[in-house]
């Protein structure tokens, strides 16, 4: 899948199949859905993919010591970027890599 279908199935109302938990956790964050996107962004905190969405999803709560701590184990620095540009980025980089699914 490439990034504009990715981003365009947003409108749908549940995520592609096939999406990595990372994926998945961008997905529903687009949606609104902060506590379903940081579920599924625990179901991969064990690589260096999921550690940043998960950092992400903690700046986005405002939690910056816990972002910090997930930017630290993604071996990343703190975005500082608006929070839609980060998104992009994560996204961009994660989907139709082979690591979207």
């Amino acid at each position: 899948m490439d990034f504009e279908t990715y981003k365009n199935s947003v409108a749908a109302a549940a995520p592609p199949e096939g999406l990595g938990p990372a994926v998945e956790a961008l997905w529903w964050d687009a949606k609104g859905d902060w506590a379903k996107a940081h579920h599924c962004a625990q179901q991969q905190e064990g690589d260096a993919e999921g550690c940043w969405v998960h950092a992400y999803l903690h700046r986005k709560e405002g939690d910056l010591s816990n972002a910090g701590h997930w930017y630290r184990r993604a071996e990343r620095a703190p975005a500082s970027t608006t929070l839609e540009e980060e998104w992009e980025t994560i996204a961009r980089s994660l989907v139709g890599t082979g690591r979207s699914s």
